[in-house]
């Protein structure tokens, strides 16, 4: 059992919530891994009107005491499991405190929609936020549907094209396949076809067929070098013609777990977030796996001497 590795999820007592702690505790459970639930919530710093025109300060011990319930609600969820739990009711921005604490964690995970009020700020706009700039991969959970059941993961697709991010993804898709026993797909998309996104400036004469059996050459290449240490796991490979966030939002509905990276290899090095992995985790259909740019746990130095779990 490696006691170190964390998988840190963001609950607010939202359906996506709890089918965020669900599906932490599965990726948990294959690896003897801990589950730390944490609720984040930051409070104004002016006060509020009140409905006679007069002002009153914002009820902290109410709101403090409601996140606690949410908490203790995910932790219970957690117990049933078996999986070791730690949690902690944190104040701050929620965005920012997971951004932060994700530096000691091994996976992030939370879901796509929040629950109202404090709570919108941690799954509305974390779910946007945490995979930019995480320092370990972030798992968002889409939008709960009843009946939806986003575990085990048996199928999981990695897009792929030739960047330093996406290589990355392809690393820890690998490693993801690996812990779950699952079969891995690994996908590279050249829009060549007419429409919107395609590269209409490639001459007539170019041999389309060359153009992905080139791309299909370096997937190859990268996946390789990706299995290194990984012999066990087999990775299909397709180069295909399309939109590549088009193609992994389709795929998304028959698979389980869709990786990315956090940018292309188009990507402008100011944004932490690409085109194609905004597209796919506005769209996808099951849970995405957003890689870091940042360095992995255990590739860095850091000075946190503490931790929330560590604490706990």
């Amino acid at each position: 059992m490696t006691d170190d590795n964390v998988v840190l999820v963001g609950v607010d007592g939202s359906p996506e919530s709890l089918a965020a702690v669900d599906w932490a505790v599965a990726r948990a459970e294959c690896q003897g891994w801990r589950v730390h639930i944490l609720c984040a919530y930051s409070l104004p710093s002016f006060t509020t009107a009140s409905l006679d025109g007069g002002y009153a300060a914002l009820d902290d011990s109410a709101i403090r005491s409601g996140a606690q319930a949410v908490i203790d609600e995910a932790v219970e969820r957690v117990k049933k499991s078996g999986v070791a739990v730690t949690s902690s009711l944190e104040t701050g921005d929620p965005a920012g405190v997971l951004v932060d604490l994700s530096e000691e964690a091994t996976l992030t995970v939370v879901g796509t929609r929040g629950g109202g009020g404090f709570a919108d700020r941690l799954l509305g706009t974390v779910s946007s936020a945490l995979p930019a700039h995480s320092h370990c991969p972030a798992v968002v959970v889409p939008q709960h549907n009843e009946g939806a059941d986003y575990t085990p993961v048996r199928r999981i697709v990695v897009g792929v094209d030739g960047s330093s991010s996406a290589r990355r993804a392809l690393k820890w898709a690998v490693t993801e396949a690996e812990a779950w026993g699952a079969e891995l797909t690994a996908i590279a998309a050249v829009p060549m076809a007419s429409g919107a996104g395609a590269l209409a400036w490639l001459p007539a004469a170019v041999d389309r067929e060359q153009v992905l059996a080139d791309v299909r050459s370096g997937l190859d290449r990268a996946i390789n070098e990706a299995l290194e240490g990984h012999e066990g796991v087999t990775v299909r490979r397709h180069a295909l013609d399309g939109n590549p966030a088009e193609l992994l939002a389709e795929f998304s509905t028959a698979v389980d777990l869709i990786v990315v990276g956090s940018r292309g290899r188009g990507g402008f090095s100011g944004l932490l977030l690409g085109s194609t992995s905004q597209a796919v985790l506005s769209h996808a259909s099951c849970p995405v796996l957003v890689a870091p740019t940042h360095q992995a746990k255990g590739e860095r130095r850091t000075s946190r001497t503490s931790t929330p779990w560590g604490r706990a």
